[in-house]
């Protein structure tokens, strides 16, 4: 064991019963792949492992994860571009004999493991999801510690074990999440994460109460108190690795139990002072530059027809 393949972006290590992928840093590597650095990966986490041609001179090696196994994954749901997979290890044409022999490898020590497809089985350019076991847990780690992120409403901030907050932003926030006031959700109360890539115009975050907590919801992203819209805002490397720590959070047997949060008093809407204070607060905002002329005109016009 110990076998070590280094390739575009990342190195694998073989171990006795794991994969270690290691990611470069730099500005080259996608960012997801900077923000994750080092990944560990259990034999019984992978369902497969296959190697094809890739562009331009280059085979990819690429380990299919159990579904169910990665809380990254899971929380991707497909919508990763192939370049930011981190499960893909990109290699010179020149290296695939090498890759072969990683590959036979990798693959026997998968049979052994309950939920594998078995190395006879395996086919280089299709994948069958469903003739492998779901794993019944998360095998792979999540990324740890608190984490946070910009978007384009609010700040999204979760403390790494329990509770999770949206703090809206006075300029991109719709008249509805103001008037619901900041967010603050314990994760034993919510039962999912839906993540929708930013890459896309409609990209978002929503937490999912259980049993439809946190009054009624909206299917706008816009209007939902427990969704922060992306925009321009809430890049991929920050929002993904975000929702699957919360979402390993979610699905964790031991939580630790938190206060109840006390809601937050908001003005009644129509109140005259609450939304004088808030257009004041918006015209510093354009006066510093923080704010275009046309985004200052809209939210203005926004503010005002609630007098």
């Amino acid at each position: 064991m110990g076998d070590v393949l280094a390739g575009i972006h990342a190195t694998w290590e073989l171990e006795s019963d794991a994969l270690v992928i290691r990611f470069d840093r730099g500005i080259r590597t996608p960012k997801l792949f900077s923000a994750l650095r080092e990944r560990r990966v259990p034999h019984e986490a992978l369902a497969s492992v296959t190697l094809t041609p890739g562009k331009r001179g280059t085979v990819v090696l690429h380990a299919v994860p159990r579904p169910g196994a990665d809380p990254l994954m899971e929380a991707a749901a497909g919508q990763l571009k192939e370049g930011s997979d981190p499960y893909r290890l990109v290699l010179p044409a020149e290296r695939e004999t090498l890759a072969e022999q990683y590959r036979d490898e990798l693959r026997a020590l998968l049979a052994s493991h309950p939920g594998a497809a078995g190395a006879a089985g395996y086919e280089d350019e299709v994948y069958d999801a469903g003739g492998v076991a779901p794993a019944e847990r998360f095998l792979v780690a999540p990324p740890s510690g608190p984490q946070s992120f910009k978007a384009y409403d609010g700040k999204a901030s979760f403390d790494g074990t329990s509770e999770v907050a949206f703090r809206w932003s006075w300029t991109g926030a719709s008249t509805e999440k103001w008037r619901s006031g900041d967010q603050v959700f314990p994760v034993r109360d919510l039962c999912g994460v839906e993540w929708r890539s930013p890459d896309g115009v409609d990209g978002y975050l929503r937490l999912v109460p259980r049993g439809g907590g946190h009054g009624p919801r909206s299917e706008r992203p816009d209007q939902d108190p427990a969704c922060v819209v992306f925009g321009r805002y809430g890049p991929v490397y920050e929002s993904l690795t975000f929702a699957a720590s919360v979402l390993a959070a979610i699905r964790g047997k031991d939580r630790t139990p938190v206060p109840v949060p006390v809601p937050v008093p908001v003005a009644a809407a129509g109140d005259p002072g609450a939304v004088a204070e808030r257009i004041r607060h918006l015209g510093e905002l354009h006066q510093a530059g923080l704010v275009t002329d046309a985004e200052f005109s809209a939210k203005k016009a926004e503010l005002l027809a609630e007098l």
